[in-house]
């Protein structure tokens, strides 16, 4: 089966508002910005996203987050944004902040079937008992809190439980990808971009280089098709380096 589609338009206009989305990407590796963009040029608001990080204020999903389209983001780190920051803080979004291992885990158990599982992450904190800020208030008052999570204890250590994560589309990135969706992805962008796809109920994938089936060796699929629904060409140029270090060479001193 073709999977290809003509544009990222195409591939993105049947998510309606209020979707929820797991997006791939770590940091600013394999972030699946053509997808994103077509998303901004849609319209498309009210959205529940679960990724890593919500991008960098101009680019990725920060420029979902900066035109108001996100109603809620579930993430484990969101450092690099300040508009992030100034909307939680405001009370105008609402933020699960998870473990990154949890994170991962709960996107690959959605991904599996499997609706829950146990971890020893957050035993003891916070995590566990509830009252974590989801929302604020415009005033600095929590709106929305964390509940307390069922623990049980296995082999004499307490473990607490967390819910698998599936959504109804994933966004991702991929550096090749065949007609029929498997894919291959580069380096760090492997790391939650094949966990997305899997949680993803209809995964959209764009390719930095789409290629005829056959071409990709078995051995060589991060991802197989039968978790993909839809490829597109990523724009190859829209690309960010999130910290440029230059070395300066000792013989031009």
């Amino acid at each position: 089966m073709d999977k290809v589609l003509d544009s990222p338009a195409h591939a993105v206009e049947d998510i309606p508002d209020g979707a929820a989305l797991a997006v791939g990407g770590f940091g600013l590796c394999g972030v699946p910005s053509t997808l994103i963009g077509a998303l901004v040029e849609a319209g498309t608001t009210g959205l529940r996203v679960v990724s890593n990080n919500c991008g960098v204020d101009d680019w990725g999903l920060g420029l979902l987050l900066r035109a108001g389209r996100i109603a809620r983001m579930t993430s484990s780190y969101v450092g690099e944004n300040k508009e992030f920051a100034r909307q939680y803080l405001s009370g105008e979004l609402e933020v699960e902040l998870t473990p990154q291992g949890t994170l991962a885990e709960r996107l690959r158990a959605g991904g599996s079937g499997i609706p829950a599982f146990f971890t020893p992450a957050g035993v003891g904190t916070q995590v566990e008992e509830g009252g974590l800020p989801w929302r604020y208030t415009a005033d600095g008052g929590v709106a929305v809190a964390s509940p307390p999570k069922e623990t049980r204890e296995f082999g004499g250590r307490r473990y607490l439980m967390e819910e698998a994560i599936s959504t109804d589309f994933a966004l991702v990135r991929a550096e090749v990808a065949d007609r029929h969706g498997n894919c291959v992805f580069h380096a760090t962008a492997r790391n939650f971009n094949p966990l997305c796809a899997g949680a993803g109920r209809v995964t959209l994938v764009e390719a930095d280089r789409i290629v005829e089936p056959g071409a990709i060796p078995p051995d060589a699929v991060h991802l197989p098709g039968i978790y993909v629904d839809r490829v597109v060409a990523a724009d190859p140029d829209d690309r960010r380096i999130e910290r440029r270090t230059v070395r300066t060479d000792p013989r031009r001193r």
